[in-house]
């Protein structure tokens, strides 16, 4: 059984797909881009960037009751591999200690010109 995940602290779907879906004891998040929920903009620069997405992601694990201690994937997407730098140290600050899994990417676009998406997979 699944259940669909919602929530107005991230950015809604800007297409036809779930936030998140929670399958037995399995978060699956869709690739969340750089957009503040509250002001529908993208900050400046990959740090911001990337610390709005975490900032994103947070919300719909807390939503689903979960917490970055139960993440055990991230595919991290960047418009340019120049990013990875930045966007790990802002990425390491939410996984101090026992890391999830993760594959990083440098594609050529991301939806509304972000520089960074960042799925994820947690499990409880």
């Amino acid at each position: 059984m699944k259940k669909v995940i919602n929530t107005p602290k991230a950015p809604a779907a800007i297409g036809p797909y779930s936030q998140a879906i929670l399958a037995g004891n399995t978060l699956y998040i869709s690739g969340q881009v750089p957009v503040n929920p509250e002001t529908k903009e993208i900050p400046e620069g990959i740090t911001a960037q990337t610390e709005q997405v975490m900032q994103n992601i947070k919300a719909i694990l807390d939503e689903a009751g979960f917490t970055f201690d139960d993440v055990v994937k991230s595919t991290c997407l960047l418009a340019d591999m120049e990013y990875f730098k930045p966007m790990n140290e802002v990425y390491a600050k939410y996984y101090a200690k026992d890391c999830p899994a993760r594959a990083a990417f440098a594609v050529k676009g991301l939806p509304l010109g972000a520089l960074v998406e960042i799925e994820t997979i947690a499990v409880k």
